[in-house]
């Protein structure tokens, strides 16, 4: 299974190994697009400046969609696809799909990424996988099975790598200093069990743009996306942001010692001055990766 929007970060990337109930955390996925969408919709305008009319983009990897809405938005005149292997996630995306207005010209294709492509009707003008294959084994392989579902001409936009999201200064005036580095580290390690753990794993150099070339495709372009919010944030932010530091300490409390581990407890005790629920120095800042290629006529 693999949904978009999500990296490698503890509150992101996900796969049948992470056994995690997905749809139960629609809602997180949801916002964490939603806080995302500047970055995104700046992604999708550079995309449109080599994608001008498409008539099928298809979203490989939706999640609830979030995204899929931004295509629609940015192509007016094409026909939109999520795919994901949640079922849960993609009724999100229908009902995203509804409320907002273009569910005419929306449609959910359900199953496990790269096959489920087999079932698209004719073949993608625009084909976007965010995050989503880094949660396939033989990503080489993945990316491949996407090319050959593009018409001749089509591109092929992945969001792999960029930066880790930061929230908080590095000395936040208790705990160690550093503590989001820490974070990182332990989740790096998490990662990489995850792709060993998948099945039919091949371990590979992540060279995208690379990748893309020995799939059969002609690269056009690298870009990184920032994602800029600085303190004081919006509500939705800084709820969202309580959400990643809460999955974080239930993931990776074993991993954490317990410094790190009372950091965060007080970091998410909305009754403490100092939590991200009251302290006004939250911010959210990120990169967005993007490299595209170009199916040859």
């Amino acid at each position: 299974m693999a949904h978009a929007h999500h990296s490698h970060h503890p509150h992101q990337g996900h796969h049948h190994g992470d056994d995690v109930d997905w749809g139960a955390m629609a809602a997180m996925l949801e916002t964490e697009a939603e806080v995302s969408a500047p970055a995104y919709s700046r992604a999708l305008a550079w995309l449109g400046e080599e994608v001008t009319e498409p008539g099928l983009v298809v979203d490989a990897g939706s999640g609830p969609g979030v995204i899929s809405g931004l295509f629609a938005q940015t192509f007016p005149g094409a026909r939109v696809i999520a795919a994901d292997g949640s079922e849960p996630l993609l009724e999100r995306a229908r009902a995203r799909a509804a409320r907002l207005g273009y569910g005419d010209r929306f449609g959910t294709l359900a199953g496990e990424l790269p096959g489920a492509l087999g079932e698209l009707e004719y073949p993608a003008d625009l084909l976007w996988a965010s995050r989503s294959v880094h949660h396939l084994g033989d990503q080489r392989a993945a990316l491949t099975a996407f090319a050959e579902r593009l018409a001749p001409g089509g591109t092929l936009a992945i969001l792999e790598g960029g930066l880790a999201p930061r929230y908080l200064p590095r000395d936040i005036g208790f705990g160690r200093p550093g503590l989001q580095a820490r974070l990182d580290a332990v989740q790096e390690d998490r990662f990489a069990r995850m792709r060993a753990e998948l099945p039919d794993t091949v371990a590979e150099t992540e060279d995208w743009p690379a990748l893309l070339t020995a799939a059969g495709l002609e690269h056009t372009g690298t870009r990184s996306f920032l994602l800029d919010l600085p303190a004081p944030v919006p509500d939705q932010v800084r709820a969202h942001v309580a959400a990643v530091l809460t999955r974080t300490r239930d993931i990776h409390a074993d991993a954490l010692d317990a410094d790190d581990r009372a950091t965060l407890d007080r970091l998410l005790d909305p009754a403490d001055d100092g939590s991200v629920h009251q302290r006004p120095d939250v911010f959210l800042l990120a990169a967005h990766t993007v490299h595209r290629a170009v199916r040859p006529r």
